[in-house]
Parts: C-alpha cells; structure tokens; sequence
C-alpha cells in the first residue's frame, strides 16, 4: 500500500467511544466535589477513556439509592450512612474516597453560652438527620457526664447556622465545618465547631462513592479513580489556579462563601481516593454497634472494596 493510501485509511477510522459513567452527587455541586469537577474540566476522565455525566440529586437521600438500584455508576455518600444502609439490606459497598476526614462538627456561637461540651446539659441541639448525628452527639456528650436526655434535640432540618444565629437553639450537629463556619463569619457571626474525633468518635470518611457490587464495573470504577487522583494532586499544587478552574463552570459558585470553603476543604480530600483503611471502617461498625444503631458487627469486606487498575 502506498504511503498516502494508508494514511487515508488510517484518518477513516473511527476514533474508538468514551466508555459511559454516571456519578450522582450527594447535593448540589459545591467544593467538596472539587476533585469531579477538575478531573472534568482538565480532559482526565477523556484520558482515561470516559465520558462522566456528573449529576446533582433532586433529594440528598436518592444517591445511594440509585446506585443500590443499578440507576446509576456511583453515587457519592457518607461512610456513617453507609453502615446503616448495609445494615437495611441496600447491596452497596465503598469502592472509593472522596473527603477522607469529617467534616461534620458540633456548632457553636463563639461567644454564647456553650464554650465546653458540659454547658449543653438542659440546652437546645439542632439536627437535620435522626440516627447518625444523634449516635456522634451522645457519644460527645458522654465524657462530660451527660446523655441525649440532658438535652432538648430540635429537628431544623437543613437550616443549621441560621437556626444557630436566630437563637433558636444553642448548637447544630450536622454543621460541615468548610461551610456553616464561613456562612456565620460572612453574616458577621463567629462560630466555633466541636470536633467529633476529638470527642470520642472514631476518625471516619466523610464522603465516599459506592456501588452496587452486583453490577459494578470495576475497571470503569479504576479508571474514575486515577482520573479524580490527578485531579487531586493538581488542586493540592496549584489551589489557586484550581478553584478558577471550579468557580469558572457556574457563576452560581463563585462567591465568596465557595471560595472560603475552597480552601478549608483542599487538606481533606483523598489523596489516594482508592486506598481502603479497613481499620477505620472497623472502628466505626463497631461504634455503631455500641449506639445500638447496627444489629452486628459486618465484617469490613460486607462494606467496602477496593478497585484495582
């Protein structure tokens, strides 16, 4: 074949199709998807050979729900969530991390009348989800001396720092502190959060995908790995180039609140999103357990797996 004869046959072929993923968010798209979004606009899912539909749920508790149901490749989640519903019988199970610490917190007004753990004996405590944040607060509570009916729990279901600041009640559980710290220092009102795994709770993932290990693919899971990994690693070297990078896809997130949250979110994201502590997940089955909240202790492998390129 002549030289010119095979280059034409080799511009006609087909370029081969991007293999097709879907990952539901856990809410509307906010910096703790940092790395999703970078991997996205830098072309990494591309080379990596896939073609991510990014999706933000309409209620933040269909997520794993669709992933349970084949509806979707991978849902993000919280790993205390996850216990729970592997304990209802939901077939999911942990293929990768996205925020490897917590980022929930026990809120306060820095200067109310809550300055210790021990002041929330006979005071109001907001909540927006019942079983997980009451089984972190009474384990908070417990070194002091008090339990769960020393306090007045109020359901303020997601409006936290504003049922804080209005005086409705004296703390929030629930409160992330990337986000709810910076909206009460924007309105003026300094806040300090309470830190779980300073107060008897054990170290956990904040949020993780999952998937229906049933119908998983793990390869394509492998591949959304490496990509979101190098997303990772850019945002931790070029944090500002990165955030432009974020703020750029919708003028709805750059305001001044996401780019606070930017910056206190960047040391918590996965820098091995596929890595598995199984020791951590142990802990808190265990944890769970203890609260009354999981039947049985599952063995790690009932929870969580990992991927492997």
């Amino acid at each position: 074949m002549k030289p010119l004869a095979l280059l034409a046959c080799l511009c006609a072929t087909p370029a081969f199709a991007a293999d097709q993923m879907s990952v539901v968010l856990d809410w509307f798209v906010n910096p703790d998807h940092g790395p999703i979004i970078v991997a996205q606009e830098n072309g990494y899912f591309a080379e990596q050979g896939l073609e991510v539909e990014v999706i933000a749920p309409a209620d933040p508790s269909d997520p794993p729900k669709l992933a349970a149901a084949g509806k979707a490749d991978l849902a993000i989640s919280y790993q205390p969530q996850l216990h729970l519903q592997v304990a209802e019988g939901l077939p999911l199970k942990r293929v990768g991390t996205l925020v490897a610490t917590p980022l929930n917190c026990l809120l306060t007004l820095e200067d109310g009348p809550v300055q210790s753990i021990a002041d929330l004996a006979g005071r109001k405590i907001g909540f927006s989800i019942a079983g997980v944040e009451e089984a972190l607060l009474g384990a908070m509570l417990q070194p002091a001396g008090i339990g769960l009916d020393d306090v007045e729990l109020v359901n303020v279901n997601w409006s936290l720092s504003p049922a804080l600041m209005s005086g409705q009640v004296d703390a929030v559980i629930g409160a992330f502190r990337n986000f709810e710290l910076n909206q009460m220092e924007i309105e003026g009102i300094a806040g300090r959060c309470l830190y779980p795994e300073e107060h008897g709770v054990p170290a956990y993932d904040e949020l993780i995908y999952v998937a229906n290990p049933d119908t998983m693919d793990a390869d394509q899971i492998a591949r959304f790995l490496a990509a979101t990994e190098k997303a990772t690693q850019y945002i931790v070297n070029h944090p500002d180039e990165s955030w432009k990078i974020f703020a750029a896809t919708s003028a709805e997130l750059d305001d001044a609140l996401n780019a606070m949250a930017w910056q206190d979110t960047l040391p918590r994201f996965a820098l091995r999103p596929s890595a598995l502590d199984e020791g951590r997940y142990a802990r808190f089955e265990t944890f769970l357990h203890d609260r009354g909240l999981v039947p049985t202790v599952r063995p790690v492998s009932d929870l969580a797996v990992t991927v492997a390129q």
